[in-house]
C-alpha cells in the first residue's frame, strides 16, 4: 500500500532535471570553467559507473566536482583510484565501515540518536543543522573509527563541510589537515591499538606499509567525503517529517516500514548531486564531446528521479519497492559509509516515530546549488525547529 495514494496530500519533490534528462541522455554544463556533461539517465549512469576504463577516478582532486585542488594536498583514497588498485586500498578500511553492521554500534547510535532527541523534546526550539545533525554525525563518527568520544567536539568545530565552512569561506582543509598529521605523529610505533589511526600505521599496501600521504588520503576522505551529505540526509529526514506529519502516523502503524522509508529519503533527497570521471582519451559522451583529460559527470540526482525505473518519481513514497536508488552511487566506488549513513538514518526514524508527535518549522534557509544549466536545492544552511512529544 502506498501511503501518498491514500492520504489527500502527497508530499513531493522537486527534479531540475527532469526535462533536461526527457530531451536527451546528458547535458552540458559549465563548472569552473571546463564544459562537463552530465549524464542523466539511470541506465546510462549505471553504465558508467561500471566503465572505469572509459570514465577513470584516477585522477586526484578532480572526482568531486568543483575540483579540490585548492583545499587539500593530497590525493583521496581509496575514491581517487581504479581497479585493481582501488580494491586493495578499500580493502584496507572496510573493516571500520563494516562496524556500523555490528550490535554493538547499533546500540551506540541508538543510544546517542535517544539522547539527541531528548535535547530537540526538551528546548523551546532547536536548530537542526549545527545543533542536532552536526553533533550526531560528529559522535557517531567517534564509534565508527573506534575512537574516543571526545574527539568529536574538535570535529563539530569545523562545522557541516570541513573544506568550506570558515566564517569567511577561507578555511580550506588546512585545519583538517594539520589535525590529521597531529594524530598520524601521536600513534606509537609498538601500539596494537585498534582505532582508525593506529590501524592505518600498521596497514600494508602491495606488501609494504602505507606511507604517511596514503594515510592522509584515506583519512581525509574519512572526515571530508561523508560530513555534509549525511547531516544534509537528517536535516532534509526531520524537514520532511515536520512538512508531512502523516509521514509520522504511517510508520508508527507499521514499524517495519522504516527501512523502505529511509530508502526512499535517500533517493528522493540524493544529498550528492553528481560526481566526476576524467576520460583518458577523446570519448564521446552521449553526443558530446569530452578531449583527453577531460571529465564526464554521473548525475546521481537525475538517474533517481528517471521514470523509466521509478513510478511517479517526485512522489515521496515511503513504502516505495523495488528502490534501485544511486544515492550511494554504483560500482565499484559504491559508498563505503552507506552502512554508516543507512543505520542513522533508521535510528532517526525509530526514535522519532516512538517519542515525536509532531515537528513544527519555525525558520529555513533552503541551500541551493546555482549552476549554470540547474539549480538544485541540497539541504539546508539552517532549519529551527520545534518538537512536541508523543
Amino acid at each position: 500500500m502506498d501511503m501518498n495514494r491514500n492520504n489527500t496530500k502527497t508530499a513531493k519533490a522537486p527534479d531540475p532535471f527532469r526535462e533536461p534528462r526527457r530531451r536527451s541522455k546528458a547535458m552540458a554544463c559549465d563548472f569552473q570553467g571546463e564544459t562537463v556533461p552530465m549524464i542523466l539517465r539511470h541506465a546510462d549512469v549505471r553504465q558508467a559507473a561500471r566503465d572505469w576504463k572509459t570514465y577513470s577516478s584516477d585522477a586526484p582532486f578532480k572526482v568531486p566536482i568543483p575540483s579540490e585542488e585548492d583545499v587539500r594536498s593530497m590525493r583521496q583514497l581509496p575514491v581517487e583510484v581504479d581497479p585493481p588498485e582501488h580494491t586493495e586500498y578499500r580493502r584496507i578500511v572496510e573493516p571500520f565501515f563494516r562496524r556500523a553492521k555490528t550490535p554493538e554500534m547499533v546500540a551506540q547510535v541508538r543510544d546517542l540518536m535517544s539522547e539527541m532527541v531528548d535535547l530537540a523534546l526538551g528546548k523551546d526550539d532547536i536548530e537542526l543543522v549545527r545543533e542536532f545533525a552536526l553533533p550526531l554525525q560528529s559522535r557517531a563518527l567517534t564509534y565508527l573509527l573506534n575512537v574516543s568520544e571526545s574527539e568529536a567536539s574538535i570535529w563539530t568545530g569545523w562545522g557541516t563541510h570541513v573544506f568550506r565552512d570558515g566564517d569567511d569561506g577561507s578555511r580550506k582543509g588546512a585545519e583538517l589537515e594539520a589535525y590529521l598529521e597531529r594524530k598520524f605523529d601521536a600513534v606509537q610505533p609498538d601500539s596494537d591499538e585498534m582505532d582508525f589511526f593506529s590501524v592505518l600505521t600498521r596497514a600494508t599496501y602491495q606488501g609494504r606499509l602505507l606511507t604517511r600521504e596514503e594515510m592522509l588520503g584515506f583519512a581525509n576522505l574519512t572526515f571530508a567525503g561523508g560530513r555534509d551529505t549525511i547531516i544534509n540526509s537528517i536535516v532534509a529526514a526531520l524537514h520532511h517529517l515536520a512538512k508531512n506529519p502523516e509521514s509520522l502516523t504511517f510508520l508508527r502503524e507499521e514499524p517495519s516500514r522504516i527501512t523502505h522509508a529511509s530508502e526512499e529519503i535517500f533517493r528522493v533527497l540524493t544529498p550528492l548531486t553528481h560526481i566526476g570521471r576524467v576520460c583518458p582519451v577523446d570519448t564521446k559522451v552521449h553526443g558530446h564531446t569530452v578531449p583527453s583529460g577531460g571529465r564526464a559527470s554521473l548525475c546521481w540526482a537525475s538517474a533517481n528521479f528517471d521514470e523509466s525505473v521509478f513510478e511517479a518519481p517526485e512522489e515521496v513514497r515511503l513504502d516505495r519497492k523495488p528502490n534501485p536508488h544511486l544515492a550511494f552511487g554504483f560500482g565499484a566506488h559504491l559508498c563505503l559509509g552507506a552502512p554508516h549513513a543507512r543505520l542513522l538514518m533508521r535510528s532517526l526514524l525509530e526514535v522519532c516515530v516512538e517519542r515525536v508527535g509532531s515537528i513544527q518549522i519555525q525558520g529555513e534557509e533552503v541551500h541551493v546549488e546555482n549552476e549554470q544549466a540547474y539549480q538544485r536545492s541540497v539541504g539546508f544552511d539552517s532549519c529551527t525547529t520545534r518538537w512536541n512529544p508523543l
